[in-house]
């Protein structure tokens, strides 16, 4: 792998839109993200500064987003993660039951895809979970939609486990379409927790 990973800075706001904004564009995202590239592309600059700030290592600590950064400064990939605790407002899903961070926003561009960047973006998310100051985080959770498959798979590849909770998808008026509750116990909690 030709990428190093790293915690976005807050000055790089025009990198995290490009990037979201080229996820946004993959053939599955409706599968994999609540955002529009429509929505998306009309946001103000002010947005995007605002959320490189908060997910940077300079931001409140509640959000941090990981890019996979080519020798050349492109970005090959991202993800970020929420820091949910049972006292928190309800994002998306249920409201955390454990201290737990939100896997959200995977993307990794067509070209990168099989170098062994996914894998490097999720060990850094995961193992930045186990670092967050006390109360310890009890597990990583992630929603995966239940067509998209080969991030499930991938998913349980890297140890996540369905707990049987489902959501339905935001926006949608039937519960035809779920997303399904993963999770990567720490190495001291139980299954599921």
């Amino acid at each position: 792998m030709d990428y190093s990973i790293r915690t976005i800075r807050a000055d790089e706001w025009e990198k995290t839109r490009e990037i979201r904004l080229a996820a946004l564009r993959d053939p599955i995202a409706h599968l994999a993200f609540l955002d529009t590239y429509e929505a998306a592309v009309e946001r103000p600059d002010a947005f995007w500064k605002e959320r490189a700030e908060g997910a940077s290592e300079t931001g409140d600590g509640f959000v941090r987003q990981f890019v996979a950064e080519g020798a050349d400064g492109s970005w090959a990939g991202t993800i970020s993660l929420l820091v949910e605790r049972p006292s928190d407002e309800v994002r998306f899903g249920e409201a955390a039951k454990v201290d737990q961070t939100h896997i959200v926003g995977v993307y990794v561009r067509p070209e990168a895809r099989g170098s062994g960047v996914i894998d490097a973006l999720f060990r850094a998310g995961v193992e930045w979970s186990w670092t967050l100051p006390a109360p310890a985080v009890a597990r990583v959770r992630l929603y995966v939609h239940e067509e998209n498959a080969r991030a499930a798979a991938f998913y349980r590849r890297f140890g996540f486990v369905a707990t049987g909770e489902r959501v339905a998808v935001p926006g949608h008026d039937t519960a035809m379409e779920d997303e399904y509750e993963m999770v990567r116990p720490s190495a001291g909690s139980v299954a599921g927790a």
